[in-house]
């Protein structure tokens, strides 16, 4: 019997090997939904391969132009937040996979936990900002959530028959970004087509930026502490620029172990996809012989400030985080069009942290205001900077 797939931010990276998998394994996945922002011309060619019974384009603008362009097909198109939530508790899911950039993944989220859908999670934000609201819907509705980032998965898989209780640290890696190495005399002048030239992975080009800028890597560990009931300070980041090693977990008789892989974010996804079963995937062996040796640094938290940044957001909890993500994307979004330097964005997010009133637990609701208040906040910093 086949799994039904609901995909949010099925034109993406993460949505298109997603896509990669089901293709593949035909007779075994089948796309019940999906989700993207304005990119017709490619949902059009997902509809017409893999017939699903409803699609969401978060712009209604190109949602009614796919409405003219599928007119000859059985499938429902929707738009916006609405449609998206319906995508969530469509009828007869079992998975809903999550792979929007952004906040916007949070309300679907809880709405397919509430639906019973176990949660394939390749979206941050949702945990980062709204963990505390995630994870108690997800125990009280008895649904698994299965992370979808190579290190987290990694995680997942490590701890996979381990009890709780004997973790020790979690190891949480990172390839250290296109700019690894780097001090920040180097950094003055870079722009965005240089940030977006990432040696091991492909992202999407504002997850590419994070990466380098370590923020990505400060969002991990928020996502982590939650994924894994572990406080922040108990994750460590190591630098891997290989990424052959994806994390690792330290327990307490001094054993660490590893999930290792080439870097290749189909094989998170597709075990996400047939767990707690592995199926056959076309990547080569890893050869350690080949391989020779595993490179490891300490993180430069002097020069790439995205991550102690993250760490202090983490600590303080309630709503920072979501000041944290949400001025980085405002940040980032002006950076990408080369208005601002990349330094900038460590500077902005700060600014944005300091001048928050931190709400200990804050509702769906204060979570959206604080995101929007975090935005104004960075345009009104650029404008006084200009």
């Amino acid at each position: 019997m086949s799994k039904k797939i609901v995909i949010i931010g099925s034109t993406g990276s993460i949505g298109t090997q997603a896509l990669d998998i089901a293709r593949t394994y035909k007779e075994d996945l089948q796309i019940l939904g999906l989700a993207a922002g304005r990119n017709v011309a490619l949902m059009e060619r997902q509809i017409r391969e893999f017939s699903p019974r409803m699609a969401c384009m978060w712009d209604e603008t190109a949602a009614a132009d796919l409405r003219v362009r599928t007119a000859d097909l059985p499938v429902r198109i929707t738009s916006g937040m609405e449609g998206l939530l319906e995508l969530a508790r469509l009828e007869g899911a079992d998975m809903f996979l999550n792979a929007v950039v952004g906040m916007i993944g949070i309300r679907p989220t809880l709405a397919a936990i509430e639906a019973g859908r176990t949660i394939a999670l390749a979206n941050k934000e949702t945990l980062v900002s709204a963990g505390h609201l995630i994870m108690p819907a997800a125990a009280a509705a008895g649904v698994q959530i299965l992370p979808v980032d190579s290190e987290h998965s990694a995680i997942f898989q490590c701890l996979n028959g381990e009890p709780h209780r004997r973790i020790a640290r979690i190891l949480l890696t990172c390839s250290g970004g296109t700019f690894r190495g780097r001090k920040r005399a180097e950094l003055e002048n870079v722009r965005a087509a240089d940030a977006l030239k990432n040696p091991n992975w492909d992202m999407g080009g504002k997850v590419t930026i994070d990466s380098a800028s370590l923020v990505n890597k400060g969002l991990e560990v928020m996502e982590a502490a939650w994924l894994f009931d572990v406080k922040p300070d108990d994750i460590k980041v190591v630098v891997q620029p290989q990424s052959i090693l994806h994390s690792a977990v330290s327990f307490c008789d001094g054993t660490v172990m590893a999930q290792l892989a080439h870097p290749d974010m189909h094989l998170p996804i597709q075990y996400a996809f047939f767990y707690p079963d592995r199926r056959p995937l076309d990547l080569p062996q890893l050869d350690l012989a080949a391989l020779g040796s595993l490179v490891f640094e300490e993180p430069d938290t002097d020069t790439f400030l995205g991550l102690p940044l993250a760490y202090r957001a983490a600590r303080t909890g309630g709503s920072m985080p979501t000041v944290f993500n949400a001025a980085n994307e405002e940040a980032v979004a002006h950076f990408m069009r080369d208005e601002i330097r990349f330094l900038d964005i460590y500077d902005l997010i700060a600014a944005a942290m300091d001048a928050h009133r931190v709400i200990p637990r804050p509702s769906l609701e204060e979570i959206l205001e604080t995101e929007q208040e975090a935005r104004q906040r960075v345009r009104e910093f650029m404008k006084v900077r200009q």
